[in-house]
C-alpha cells in the first residue's frame, strides 16, 4: 500500500525549502547568538527577510 500524500509532500517541500533559505544566512546557521531569545530574533528576522 502505497502512503503518499501530496498534501502533506507539498507542505513538507515547503518547510524544507524554508530551512534552505535560512541556512543561506550565515549567523543562523553557524548559531552566533550567545543564547536563545537572540537565535530567535535571527531567525525571525531572517524568515521575514527570505
Amino acid at each position: 500500500m502505497n502512503c503518499f500524500s501530496p498534501f502533506l509532500y507539498r507542505n513538507r517541500n515547503a518547510i524544507e525549502r524554508m530551512f534552505c533559505r535560512l541556512k543561506d544566512f550565515t549567523r543562523i546557521a553557524t548559531r552566533y547568538g550567545r543564547n536563545a531569545a537572540d537565535f530567535l530574533a535571527a531567525v525571525c528576522i531572517a524568515a521575514i527577510v527570505s
